[in-house]
């Protein structure tokens, strides 16, 4: 069942939310020179991952029957670990999305980078 968790998640929460998120970013801030990247990357990596984590966390806490509060335990336990991890990857990663993938193939590219 995980394989379904995780596709329904992508379905359902990150698409719908990144392709919001991602096209709001860029209508906030538009243009791909360095300050609207590093802008963009910076409010990528502080605001909307930790925002990310905790849905994710909390979405699959709850398919996987531990419960909203089971869902809050692993949020408080897990979330620092996920954000400060990520930071391996992703900001160098989104640097490269804002400065040149298109709006409107931001999420195909992060999906596709998050096979490798």
């Amino acid at each position: 069942y995980r394989t379904l968790r995780l596709a329904s998640f992508g379905f359902l929460v990150h698409g719908t939310t990144s392709h919001w998120f991602y096209g709001k970013l860029d209508g906030y801030i538009p243009g791909k020179t360095m300050g609207p990247v590093a802008t963009k990357v910076f409010i990528d990596q502080v605001l909307w991952n930790p925002i990310f984590g905790v849905m994710f966390f909390t979405y699959m806490g709850i398919l996987e029957g531990s419960g909203l509060s089971g869902a809050i335990t692993k949020v408080k336990r897990d979330l620092i670990t996920q954000v400060t991890g990520s930071w391996t990857v992703w900001p160098i990663a989104h640097f490269i999305n804002f400065k040149f993938v298109p709006t409107e193939q931001r999420v195909l590219y992060i999906n596709t980078s998050q096979l490798f």
